[in-house]
Protein backbone atom coordinates (compact mmCIF):
# COMPACT_ATOMS: atom_id res chain seq x y z
CA UNK A 1 0.00 0.00 0.00
CA UNK A 2 1.70 3.24 -0.88
CA UNK A 3 0.51 6.36 0.89
CA UNK A 4 1.32 9.92 -0.09
CA UNK A 5 1.17 10.71 3.42
CA UNK A 6 0.32 9.89 6.91
CA UNK A 7 0.52 6.76 8.13
CA UNK A 8 1.82 3.89 6.10
CA UNK A 9 -0.23 0.50 7.24
CA UNK A 10 2.29 -2.58 7.50
CA UNK A 11 0.57 -4.70 5.06
CA UNK A 12 -1.21 -3.45 1.66
CA UNK A 13 -3.58 -5.48 -0.79
CA UNK A 14 -4.04 -4.69 -4.55
CA UNK A 15 -6.92 -3.95 -5.78
CA UNK A 16 -7.59 -1.39 -3.08
CA UNK A 17 -8.00 2.35 -5.21
CA UNK A 18 -5.60 5.30 -4.26
CA UNK A 19 -8.47 6.91 -2.68
CA UNK A 20 -9.22 4.43 -0.72
CA UNK A 21 -5.90 4.18 0.13
CA UNK A 22 -5.75 7.56 1.49
CA UNK A 23 -8.85 7.68 3.17
CA UNK A 24 -8.05 4.64 5.14
CA UNK A 25 -4.75 6.35 5.90
CA UNK A 26 -6.80 9.08 7.42
CA UNK A 27 -8.49 7.10 9.32
CA UNK A 28 -5.68 5.81 11.27
CA UNK A 29 -4.64 8.99 11.83
CA UNK A 30 -8.17 10.03 13.56
CA UNK A 31 -7.44 6.45 15.34
CA UNK A 32 -3.95 7.50 16.40
CA UNK A 33 -4.66 10.93 18.03
CA UNK A 34 -7.84 9.41 19.74
CA UNK A 35 -6.31 6.27 22.03
CA UNK A 36 -2.66 6.19 23.80
CA UNK A 37 0.49 5.33 21.53
CA UNK A 38 0.64 2.00 23.13
CA UNK A 39 -3.24 0.56 22.04
CA UNK A 40 -2.58 2.31 18.44
CA UNK A 41 0.36 0.20 17.85
CA UNK A 42 -1.09 -2.57 19.27
CA UNK A 43 -4.59 -2.79 17.76
CA UNK A 44 -4.99 -0.56 14.92
CA UNK A 45 -1.41 0.11 13.12
CA UNK A 46 -1.76 -4.24 12.38
CA UNK A 47 -4.60 -3.47 10.36
CA UNK A 48 -4.98 -2.79 6.61
CA UNK A 49 -7.55 -2.23 3.86
CA UNK A 50 -8.91 -5.05 1.99
CA UNK A 51 -11.96 -3.23 0.24
CA UNK A 52 -14.89 -1.15 0.48
CA UNK A 53 -17.69 -1.81 -1.02
CA UNK A 54 -21.65 -0.91 -0.89
CA UNK A 55 -21.32 1.45 2.20
CA UNK A 56 -19.07 -1.96 4.39
CA UNK A 57 -15.34 -1.10 4.82
CA UNK A 58 -13.67 -4.79 5.03
CA UNK A 59 -10.47 -4.67 7.31
CA UNK A 60 -7.69 -7.67 8.02
CA UNK A 61 -6.35 -8.33 10.85
CA UNK A 62 -3.51 -10.96 11.34
CA UNK A 63 -4.63 -12.98 13.74
CA UNK A 64 -8.19 -14.65 14.44
CA UNK A 65 -7.23 -13.38 18.22
CA UNK A 66 -6.57 -9.46 17.18
CA UNK A 67 -9.90 -9.62 15.18
CA UNK A 68 -11.82 -10.91 17.97
CA UNK A 69 -10.62 -8.39 20.10
CA UNK A 70 -11.05 -5.55 18.18
CA UNK A 71 -14.46 -7.00 17.47
CA UNK A 72 -15.33 -6.96 21.30
CA UNK A 73 -13.77 -3.61 22.54
CA UNK A 74 -12.75 -1.05 19.15
CA UNK A 75 -15.49 -1.98 16.30
CA UNK A 76 -17.42 1.22 16.81
CA UNK A 77 -14.70 3.26 17.16
CA UNK A 78 -13.45 2.42 13.96
CA UNK A 79 -16.67 2.25 12.14
CA UNK A 80 -17.04 6.25 13.51
CA UNK A 81 -13.68 6.83 12.01
CA UNK A 82 -14.32 5.61 9.05
CA UNK A 83 -18.09 7.75 9.11
CA UNK A 84 -15.96 10.76 9.56
CA UNK A 85 -13.70 10.37 7.05
CA UNK A 86 -16.44 8.82 4.00
CA UNK A 87 -20.26 9.14 5.38
CA UNK A 88 -21.20 6.34 2.64
CA UNK A 89 -19.07 3.90 5.11
CA UNK A 90 -21.68 3.06 7.81
CA UNK A 91 -20.38 -0.68 8.19
CA UNK A 92 -17.34 -2.47 8.95
CA UNK A 93 -15.78 -6.00 8.94
CA UNK A 94 -12.95 -7.56 9.97
CA UNK A 95 -11.62 -10.68 8.72
CA UNK A 96 -8.57 -12.77 9.62
CA UNK A 97 -5.75 -13.03 6.78
CA UNK A 98 -2.55 -15.38 7.39
CA UNK A 99 0.39 -14.51 5.98
CA UNK A 100 1.07 -11.26 8.08
CA UNK A 101 4.51 -10.84 9.59
CA UNK A 102 4.32 -9.54 13.56
CA UNK A 103 6.81 -9.76 15.79
CA UNK A 104 7.87 -12.99 18.11
CA UNK A 105 8.11 -12.07 21.53
CA UNK A 106 11.83 -12.69 22.57
CA UNK A 107 12.16 -14.39 25.73
CA UNK A 108 8.89 -15.17 26.59
CA UNK A 109 7.42 -16.61 29.60
CA UNK A 110 4.19 -17.76 28.32
CA UNK A 111 2.78 -21.38 29.28
CA UNK A 112 2.04 -23.74 26.67
CA UNK A 113 -1.82 -22.80 26.37
CA UNK A 114 -0.25 -18.80 26.67
CA UNK A 115 2.17 -19.34 23.51
CA UNK A 116 -0.76 -20.83 21.26
CA UNK A 117 -2.42 -17.69 21.95
CA UNK A 118 0.67 -15.62 21.07
CA UNK A 119 1.85 -16.95 17.64
CA UNK A 120 0.63 -17.83 14.55
CA UNK A 121 -0.48 -21.33 13.79
CA UNK A 122 1.26 -23.61 11.86
CA UNK A 123 -0.80 -23.98 9.19
CA UNK A 124 -0.50 -20.31 8.98
CA UNK A 125 3.15 -20.67 9.33
CA UNK A 126 3.24 -22.87 6.35
CA UNK A 127 1.61 -20.63 4.28
CA UNK A 128 3.97 -18.13 4.13
CA UNK A 129 7.04 -19.89 3.78
CA UNK A 130 5.39 -22.00 0.64
CA UNK A 131 4.69 -18.00 -0.50
CA UNK A 132 0.86 -18.89 -0.80
CA UNK A 133 -2.05 -16.08 -1.19
CA UNK A 134 -3.38 -15.43 2.28
CA UNK A 135 -6.44 -17.23 2.72
CA UNK A 136 -9.48 -14.93 4.55
CA UNK A 137 -11.35 -16.42 7.10
CA UNK A 138 -13.77 -16.39 9.70
CA UNK A 139 -15.40 -12.90 8.62
CA UNK A 140 -17.18 -11.05 11.36
CA UNK A 141 -19.64 -8.07 10.85
CA UNK A 142 -19.72 -5.36 13.50
CA UNK A 143 -21.56 -2.25 13.65
CA UNK A 144 -22.07 -1.24 17.18
CA UNK A 145 -20.38 -1.23 20.50
CA UNK A 146 -21.15 -0.64 24.30
CA UNK A 147 -19.69 2.36 26.06
CA UNK A 148 -16.78 1.18 27.99
CA UNK A 149 -13.35 2.48 29.04
CA UNK A 150 -10.53 2.88 26.22
CA UNK A 151 -8.98 -1.17 27.12
CA UNK A 152 -11.92 -2.27 29.23
CA UNK A 153 -15.24 -4.23 27.93
CA UNK A 154 -18.35 -2.37 27.59
CA UNK A 155 -20.88 -1.79 30.05
CA UNK A 156 -24.22 -3.04 29.90
CA UNK A 157 -26.35 0.23 30.81
CA UNK A 158 -29.35 -2.44 31.62
CA UNK A 159 -27.26 -3.49 35.04
CA UNK A 160 -27.95 -1.14 37.46
CA UNK A 161 -28.35 -1.39 40.86
CA UNK A 162 -32.00 0.03 40.76
CA UNK A 163 -32.68 -3.09 38.09
CA UNK A 164 -31.22 -5.32 40.72
CA UNK A 165 -33.25 -7.41 43.06
CA UNK A 166 -32.24 -7.95 46.59
CA UNK A 167 -33.03 -11.14 48.26
CA UNK A 168 -31.37 -12.76 51.31
CA UNK A 169 -29.61 -15.13 48.65
CA UNK A 170 -27.90 -12.03 47.61
CA UNK A 171 -28.09 -9.06 50.25
CA UNK A 172 -24.59 -9.56 51.71
CA UNK A 173 -23.10 -9.33 47.53
CA UNK A 174 -25.57 -6.34 47.35
CA UNK A 175 -24.55 -4.32 50.17
CA UNK A 176 -21.03 -4.96 49.83
CA UNK A 177 -20.89 -3.71 45.99
CA UNK A 178 -22.99 -0.44 46.50
CA UNK A 179 -20.68 -0.04 49.98
CA UNK A 180 -17.24 -0.16 47.07
CA UNK A 181 -19.48 1.69 44.19
CA UNK A 182 -20.16 4.70 46.99
CA UNK A 183 -16.89 5.50 48.30
CA UNK A 184 -13.46 5.98 47.46
CA UNK A 185 -12.29 4.04 50.03
CA UNK A 186 -13.58 0.85 51.98
CA UNK A 187 -11.91 -0.65 54.97
CA UNK A 188 -12.33 -4.56 52.73
CA UNK A 189 -10.15 -4.54 49.93
CA UNK A 190 -10.57 -6.80 47.93
CA UNK A 191 -14.15 -7.32 47.18
CA UNK A 192 -14.62 -10.81 46.04
CA UNK A 193 -17.82 -11.90 45.21
CA UNK A 194 -18.50 -15.91 43.73
CA UNK A 195 -21.58 -17.93 42.82
CA UNK A 196 -22.96 -20.27 40.01
CA UNK A 197 -23.81 -19.13 36.50
CA UNK A 198 -26.69 -16.30 36.16
CA UNK A 199 -26.90 -15.35 39.94
CA UNK A 200 -25.54 -11.74 39.16
CA UNK A 201 -22.16 -11.29 39.70
CA UNK A 202 -21.80 -9.57 36.29
CA UNK A 203 -24.97 -7.61 37.32
CA UNK A 204 -23.65 -6.54 40.21
CA UNK A 205 -19.66 -5.47 38.83
CA UNK A 206 -20.89 -3.46 35.97
CA UNK A 207 -23.86 -1.67 38.48
CA UNK A 208 -20.21 -0.65 40.71
CA UNK A 209 -18.51 0.55 37.58
CA UNK A 210 -21.50 2.45 36.80
CA UNK A 211 -22.53 3.89 39.90
CA UNK A 212 -18.58 4.91 40.61
CA UNK A 213 -17.97 6.44 37.15
CA UNK A 214 -21.37 8.53 38.21
CA UNK A 215 -20.31 9.99 41.69
CA UNK A 216 -16.74 10.33 41.03
CA UNK A 217 -16.14 11.19 37.46
CA UNK A 218 -12.67 11.72 38.17
CA UNK A 219 -11.49 8.15 38.76
CA UNK A 220 -10.40 5.93 36.34
CA UNK A 221 -12.72 2.46 36.71
CA UNK A 222 -11.84 -0.55 34.64
CA UNK A 223 -13.93 -3.45 34.26
CA UNK A 224 -13.01 -6.88 31.94
CA UNK A 225 -13.21 -10.18 32.15
CA UNK A 226 -9.89 -12.77 33.18
CA UNK A 227 -9.74 -14.17 29.56
CA UNK A 228 -9.58 -10.09 28.29
CA UNK A 229 -6.99 -9.58 31.17
CA UNK A 230 -4.86 -12.44 29.76
CA UNK A 231 -5.49 -11.59 25.75
CA UNK A 232 -4.41 -7.93 26.43
CA UNK A 233 -1.47 -9.45 28.85
CA UNK A 234 -0.15 -11.73 25.87
CA UNK A 235 -0.60 -8.82 23.52
CA UNK A 236 1.76 -6.73 25.40
CA UNK A 237 4.39 -9.56 25.14
CA UNK A 238 4.08 -10.49 21.22
CA UNK A 239 4.16 -6.03 20.85
CA UNK A 240 7.10 -5.69 23.12
CA UNK A 241 4.71 -3.16 25.13
CA UNK A 242 4.65 -4.72 28.40
CA UNK A 243 5.36 -1.32 30.04
CA UNK A 244 2.73 0.29 28.65
CA UNK A 245 0.10 -2.83 30.17
CA UNK A 246 1.74 -2.27 33.58
CA UNK A 247 1.20 1.45 33.70
CA UNK A 248 -2.63 0.80 32.42
CA UNK A 249 -3.29 -1.56 34.46
CA UNK A 250 -1.73 -0.34 37.49
CA UNK A 251 -2.40 3.17 36.98
CA UNK A 252 -6.68 2.55 37.81
CA UNK A 253 -8.58 3.93 40.45
CA UNK A 254 -11.03 0.85 40.53
CA UNK A 255 -9.78 -2.94 39.26
CA UNK A 256 -12.82 -5.21 38.44
CA UNK A 257 -11.75 -8.64 36.72
CA UNK A 258 -14.65 -11.17 36.18
CA UNK A 259 -14.69 -14.97 35.97
CA UNK A 260 -11.53 -15.00 37.27
CA UNK A 261 -11.41 -19.39 37.20
CA UNK A 262 -10.32 -18.61 33.65
CA UNK A 263 -7.00 -18.34 34.09
CA UNK A 264 -6.45 -20.76 36.09
CA UNK A 265 -3.18 -23.08 34.99
CA UNK A 266 -2.27 -19.51 33.03
CA UNK A 267 1.10 -19.20 35.00
CA UNK A 268 2.45 -16.32 33.79
CA UNK A 269 -1.07 -14.55 33.11
CA UNK A 270 -1.18 -15.16 37.05
CA UNK A 271 2.04 -13.89 37.80
CA UNK A 272 1.17 -10.54 36.00
CA UNK A 273 -2.26 -10.57 37.88
CA UNK A 274 -0.09 -11.24 40.95
CA UNK A 275 1.66 -8.49 40.94
CA UNK A 276 -0.93 -6.15 39.30
CA UNK A 277 -3.50 -6.82 42.28
CA UNK A 278 0.28 -6.38 44.54
CA UNK A 279 0.74 -3.28 43.17
CA UNK A 280 -3.12 -1.98 43.84
CA UNK A 281 -3.33 -2.93 46.75
CA UNK A 282 -0.67 -1.33 47.99
CA UNK A 283 -1.49 2.60 46.57
CA UNK A 284 -4.90 1.74 48.24
CA UNK A 285 -6.48 1.30 44.67
CA UNK A 286 -9.90 -0.78 45.32
CA UNK A 287 -9.91 -4.06 43.46
CA UNK A 288 -13.54 -6.37 42.57
CA UNK A 289 -13.06 -9.75 41.79
CA UNK A 290 -15.66 -12.43 40.54
CA UNK A 291 -15.54 -16.05 40.59
CA UNK A 292 -17.76 -18.94 40.21
CA UNK A 293 -16.31 -20.18 43.43
CA UNK A 294 -14.45 -19.10 46.69
CA UNK A 295 -11.02 -18.10 46.70
CA UNK A 296 -9.94 -21.68 48.71
CA UNK A 297 -11.66 -23.38 45.97
CA UNK A 298 -10.08 -22.39 43.30
CA UNK A 299 -8.20 -25.14 41.36
CA UNK A 300 -5.32 -24.50 39.35
CA UNK A 301 -5.07 -21.18 40.90
CA UNK A 302 -1.95 -20.40 42.56
CA UNK A 303 -1.73 -20.51 46.63
CA UNK A 304 -0.71 -16.92 47.03
CA UNK A 305 -3.11 -15.75 44.95
CA UNK A 306 -5.94 -17.34 46.96
CA UNK A 307 -4.68 -16.23 49.75
CA UNK A 308 -4.97 -12.70 48.94
CA UNK A 309 -8.09 -13.15 47.42
CA UNK A 310 -9.26 -13.82 51.12
CA UNK A 311 -7.51 -10.60 52.43
CA UNK A 312 -10.90 -8.48 52.08
CA UNK A 313 -14.29 -9.66 52.21
CA UNK A 314 -15.51 -12.72 50.28
CA UNK A 315 -19.34 -12.55 49.35
CA UNK A 316 -21.23 -15.41 48.30
CA UNK A 317 -24.55 -15.20 45.87
CA UNK A 318 -26.68 -18.36 46.80
CA UNK A 319 -28.65 -19.32 44.38
CA UNK A 320 -32.12 -17.57 43.98
CA UNK A 321 -35.40 -18.43 46.52
CA UNK A 322 -38.58 -18.59 45.77
CA UNK A 323 -39.75 -14.88 46.97
CA UNK A 324 -36.42 -13.37 44.61
CA UNK A 325 -37.24 -15.13 41.92
CA UNK A 326 -40.65 -13.60 41.97
CA UNK A 327 -39.78 -10.26 42.98
CA UNK A 328 -37.43 -10.15 40.01
CA UNK A 329 -40.33 -11.75 37.76
CA UNK A 330 -42.47 -8.95 38.55
CA UNK A 331 -39.53 -6.75 38.06
CA UNK A 332 -38.89 -7.33 34.86
CA UNK A 333 -42.30 -7.58 33.85
CA UNK A 334 -43.34 -3.86 34.59
CA UNK A 335 -40.62 -3.18 32.35
CA UNK A 336 -43.23 -4.53 29.82
CA UNK A 337 -46.69 -2.56 30.20
CA UNK A 338 -47.98 -2.91 26.95
CA UNK A 339 -48.15 -6.77 27.84
CA UNK A 340 -50.34 -8.04 30.53
CA UNK A 341 -49.31 -10.34 32.62
CA UNK A 342 -51.52 -12.57 35.17
CA UNK A 343 -50.07 -12.90 38.77
CA UNK A 344 -50.39 -17.02 38.91
CA UNK A 345 -48.18 -17.16 35.62
CA UNK A 346 -45.22 -15.08 37.49
CA UNK A 347 -45.85 -17.45 40.50
CA UNK A 348 -45.69 -20.98 38.51
CA UNK A 349 -42.85 -19.88 36.74
CA UNK A 350 -41.36 -18.66 40.26
CA UNK A 351 -41.78 -22.57 41.36
CA UNK A 352 -40.74 -24.38 38.61
CA UNK A 353 -37.86 -22.54 36.71
CA UNK A 354 -35.05 -22.59 39.89
CA UNK A 355 -31.78 -23.22 37.66
CA UNK A 356 -30.25 -19.17 37.61
CA UNK A 357 -32.08 -15.93 37.07
CA UNK A 358 -30.87 -15.75 33.42
CA UNK A 359 -33.01 -18.79 32.12
CA UNK A 360 -35.58 -17.11 34.06
CA UNK A 361 -35.99 -13.89 32.39
CA UNK A 362 -35.53 -15.86 29.04
CA UNK A 363 -38.54 -17.59 29.67
CA UNK A 364 -40.70 -14.67 30.63
CA UNK A 365 -38.79 -12.87 27.27
CA UNK A 366 -40.07 -15.49 25.33
CA UNK A 367 -43.53 -15.40 26.16
CA UNK A 368 -43.46 -11.75 25.87
CA UNK A 369 -42.37 -11.86 22.28
CA UNK A 370 -44.62 -14.66 21.32
CA UNK A 371 -47.79 -12.35 22.85
CA UNK A 372 -46.40 -9.89 20.75
CA UNK A 373 -45.66 -11.45 17.59
CA UNK A 374 -48.91 -13.69 17.77
CA UNK A 375 -51.15 -11.69 19.60
CA UNK A 376 -52.39 -14.03 22.18
CA UNK A 377 -52.35 -13.28 25.91
CA UNK A 378 -50.22 -14.58 28.48
CA UNK A 379 -51.89 -17.19 30.09
CA UNK A 380 -51.27 -20.23 32.09
CA UNK A 381 -52.22 -22.70 29.39
CA UNK A 382 -50.21 -20.47 26.49
CA UNK A 383 -47.05 -20.53 29.42
CA UNK A 384 -47.45 -24.47 29.31
CA UNK A 385 -47.34 -24.33 25.53
CA UNK A 386 -45.03 -21.78 24.95
CA UNK A 387 -42.05 -23.32 27.78
CA UNK A 388 -42.89 -26.93 27.68
CA UNK A 389 -39.25 -27.82 27.29
CA UNK A 390 -37.80 -25.72 29.36
CA UNK A 391 -40.23 -27.01 31.95
CA UNK A 392 -39.54 -30.57 31.06
CA UNK A 393 -35.93 -29.69 31.53
CA UNK A 394 -36.63 -28.12 35.36
CA UNK A 395 -38.64 -30.83 36.29
CA UNK A 396 -35.18 -32.53 37.07
CA UNK A 397 -32.78 -30.66 36.59
CA UNK A 398 -29.19 -30.40 38.84
CA UNK A 399 -25.98 -29.64 37.99
CA UNK A 400 -22.72 -31.35 39.20
CA UNK A 401 -21.41 -28.23 40.61
CA UNK A 402 -24.35 -28.32 43.10
CA UNK A 403 -24.02 -31.96 43.70
CA UNK A 404 -20.46 -31.35 44.50
CA UNK A 405 -21.40 -28.40 47.03
CA UNK A 406 -23.97 -30.33 48.73
CA UNK A 407 -21.76 -33.87 49.12
CA UNK A 408 -18.91 -31.93 50.41
CA UNK A 409 -21.39 -29.95 53.37
CA UNK A 410 -23.23 -33.06 53.80
CA UNK A 411 -19.92 -35.32 54.39
CA UNK A 412 -18.40 -32.17 55.88
CA UNK A 413 -15.31 -31.54 54.02
CA UNK A 414 -14.14 -29.14 52.01
CA UNK A 415 -14.86 -29.07 48.49
CA UNK A 416 -11.40 -28.29 47.08
CA UNK A 417 -10.60 -31.66 48.95
CA UNK A 418 -13.78 -33.39 46.77
CA UNK A 419 -11.89 -32.46 43.34
CA UNK A 420 -8.09 -32.75 44.34
CA UNK A 421 -6.25 -36.04 43.89
CA UNK A 422 -6.36 -37.16 47.58
CA UNK A 423 -6.91 -40.80 48.00
CA UNK A 424 -7.86 -40.99 51.49
CA UNK A 425 -11.02 -42.66 51.89
CA UNK A 426 -12.48 -39.68 54.68
CA UNK A 427 -12.39 -37.89 50.66
CA UNK A 428 -12.76 -40.27 47.95
CA UNK A 429 -15.73 -41.92 49.14
CA UNK A 430 -17.84 -38.82 49.12
CA UNK A 431 -16.30 -38.04 45.16
CA UNK A 432 -17.13 -41.73 44.12
CA UNK A 433 -20.90 -40.99 45.84
CA UNK A 434 -20.76 -37.36 43.64
CA UNK A 435 -19.82 -38.88 40.39
CA UNK A 436 -22.14 -41.53 41.10
CA UNK A 437 -25.40 -38.82 41.73
CA UNK A 438 -23.60 -36.52 38.82
CA UNK A 439 -24.60 -39.51 36.48
CA UNK A 440 -27.86 -40.49 37.78
CA UNK A 441 -28.95 -36.91 38.14
CA UNK A 442 -28.03 -35.45 35.18
CA UNK A 443 -27.73 -35.45 31.26
CA UNK A 444 -23.96 -35.02 31.51
CA UNK A 445 -21.34 -37.79 29.79
CA UNK A 446 -18.71 -39.78 31.45
CA UNK A 447 -15.92 -37.67 30.51
CA UNK A 448 -17.74 -34.18 31.11
CA UNK A 449 -18.64 -35.40 34.78
CA UNK A 450 -14.65 -35.76 34.52
CA UNK A 451 -13.65 -32.54 33.69
CA UNK A 452 -15.92 -31.38 36.44
CA UNK A 453 -13.81 -33.80 39.12
CA UNK A 454 -10.51 -32.33 38.65
CA UNK A 455 -9.92 -33.16 35.07
CA UNK A 456 -9.89 -37.14 36.02
CA UNK A 457 -10.07 -39.94 33.05
CA UNK A 458 -14.07 -41.06 31.87
CA UNK A 459 -12.87 -44.62 33.48
CA UNK A 460 -12.48 -43.43 36.99
CA UNK A 461 -16.19 -42.22 36.86
CA UNK A 462 -16.95 -45.47 34.93
CA UNK A 463 -15.10 -47.47 38.14
CA UNK A 464 -17.05 -44.65 40.27
CA UNK A 465 -20.18 -45.57 39.37
CA UNK A 466 -19.95 -49.17 39.07
CA UNK A 467 -18.70 -49.57 42.54
CA UNK A 468 -21.56 -47.58 44.73
CA UNK A 469 -23.98 -49.12 42.59
CA UNK A 470 -22.38 -52.77 44.43
CA UNK A 471 -22.00 -51.06 47.77
CA UNK A 472 -25.67 -50.28 47.91
CA UNK A 473 -27.02 -53.84 47.74
CA UNK A 474 -24.50 -54.50 50.45
CA UNK A 475 -23.60 -51.40 52.73
CA UNK A 476 -27.02 -50.02 54.36
CA UNK A 477 -25.38 -46.73 55.90
CA UNK A 478 -24.09 -46.08 52.52
CA UNK A 479 -27.35 -46.65 51.07
CA UNK A 480 -29.22 -44.19 53.84
CA UNK A 481 -26.49 -41.27 52.80
CA UNK A 482 -27.58 -41.65 48.93
CA UNK A 483 -31.10 -41.89 49.91
CA UNK A 484 -30.76 -38.42 51.94
CA UNK A 485 -28.87 -36.63 49.32
CA UNK A 486 -31.44 -37.76 46.86
CA UNK A 487 -33.86 -36.65 49.07
CA UNK A 488 -31.86 -33.07 49.48
CA UNK A 489 -31.45 -32.37 45.96
CA UNK A 490 -35.51 -33.70 44.83
CA UNK A 491 -37.18 -31.27 47.33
Amino acid sequence: MHNNKGLKPDVGFEGVGSDMELQWSRVLERLKTECEEGVFNSWFKPLALVNVDEGCAVMAAPTRFMRNWLQSNYAERIRQAWSKENPDVTDISIIVLSGFKSAEPQGTLLDNDEQDEARPSASERKQTAAGRKPKASGETRVVQNNSGTEFGAPLDPRFTFDSFVVGKSNELAYAAARRVAENTAVHFNPLFLHGGVGLGKTHLMHAIAWANKQMFPERRVLYLSAEQFMYQFISSIRFKDTMSFKQKFRSVDLLMIDDLQFIANKESTQEEFFHTFNALIDHHHQVVISADRSPTDLEGIEERIRSRLGWGLVADIHPTDYELRLGILQQKANSVPEVEIQTEVLEFLAKRITSNVRELEGALNRMVAHATLIGRPITMEMTQEVLQDLLRANDRRVTIDEIQRRVADYFNIRLSDLLSSRRARQVARPRQIAMYLAKEMTSKSLPEIGRKFGGRDHTTVMHAVKRIDELRQTDSVLEEDILHLERIFST
